[in-house]
């Protein structure tokens, strides 16, 4: 079941888009970002071969392994201090007090599906592929959330990062003490146009 967006949000967004005055709407939008501000790791998930694999098994074999997917991410994720703040067709986008909770959590999930890989028929195995980001982002509860965090970790998460991959932006990297050996290298990402610099993990 869906959930709703927080009503005084829409309202906002409605006063918004229907003011003229350029004054008017950044008064409107300093109240948005004072009601939902939010620092945050943004870890976005997605689950690698939907188009094949619906094609190949049909869509309610693909249904049953993206339910899987989330009874396995959902514990993962809250024991790294994280939460999901929704799962999106085959989609997971969650968030971290920190980069190093959601690169953790993220190296966690893969070794997770690792592990149940073994077990199951190939036409079964789960893969997925995460992207990380930190900054201020509009959070709305358990509904949604915005902001470029989020579209930096979408875009790796679900066009650059491939199935077992762990992409992180440079900038969310530089965030996470060297004491905890966290280690990666170079991939090339990009962002409406302009270069992200990115790393890969190693786990």
């Amino acid at each position: 079941m869906a959930k709703e967006i927080d009503r005084k949000f829409e309202d906002l967004l409605i006063a918004y888009s229907r003011q003229t005055s350029p004054r008017a709407k950044r008064r409107i939008e300093v109240a948005i970002w004072k009601r939902y501000d939010s620092e945050q790791a943004v870890l976005v998930l997605d689950m690698s071969g939907f188009s094949l694999l619906s094609h190949r098994h049909g869509i309610v074999h693909y249904l049953s392994m993206i339910r899987r997917m989330q009874l396995t991410a959902l514990p993962i994720i809250e024991s790294h201090d994280g939460r999901a703040v929704k799962f999106d067709a085959d989609n997971c986008f969650a968030v971290f007090p920190a980069p190093l909770h959601a690169v953790r959590a993220a190296v966690a999930m893969n070794l997770a599906f690792q592990a149940s890989n073994i077990i199951t028929a190939d036409e079964l195995d789960i893969r997925i592929a995460c992207g990380i980001d930190f900054g201020r982002v509009l959070l709305l509860g358990d509904a949604d959330l915005f902001g470029n965090a989020v579209n930096r970790a979408a875009k790796l998460g679900e066009d650059v990062a491939a199935g077992g991959e762990i992409l992180i932006t440079r900038d969310a990297m530089d965030r996470i003490p060297d004491a905890a050996a966290i280690r990666g290298h170079p991939v090339h990402a990009s962002f409406a146009g302009m270069p992200v610099p990115a790393l890969a993990i190693a786990y």
